[in-house]
């Protein structure tokens, strides 16, 4: 028979294990959401650059076909 000192004491220590993986899983969600962000501004700085270039390249030409066809 399991005494109740040694349940109270087993569910004391799943809570700990918990707490302790919760923590773990939440300092993760943190870091990735630093990556997320810090890559979102780099997308960011590379659109307004790939527009800049494409101001600087001047007027577009469309496609048209060869005179041969």
């Amino acid at each position: 028979m399991v005494r109740p000192a040694d349940r109270l004491t087993t569910l004391e220590i799943r809570a700990a294990e918990q707490e302790k993986t919760i923590e773990e899983l939440s300092d993760q969600v943190a870091e990735q959401w630093k990556t997320i962000e810090r890559l979102r501004k780099t997308i960011d700085q590379l659109t307004d650059r790939f527009a800049d270039i494409e101001e600087r390249a001047g007027p577009r030409h469309e496609a048209t076909r060869p005179p041969h066809w």
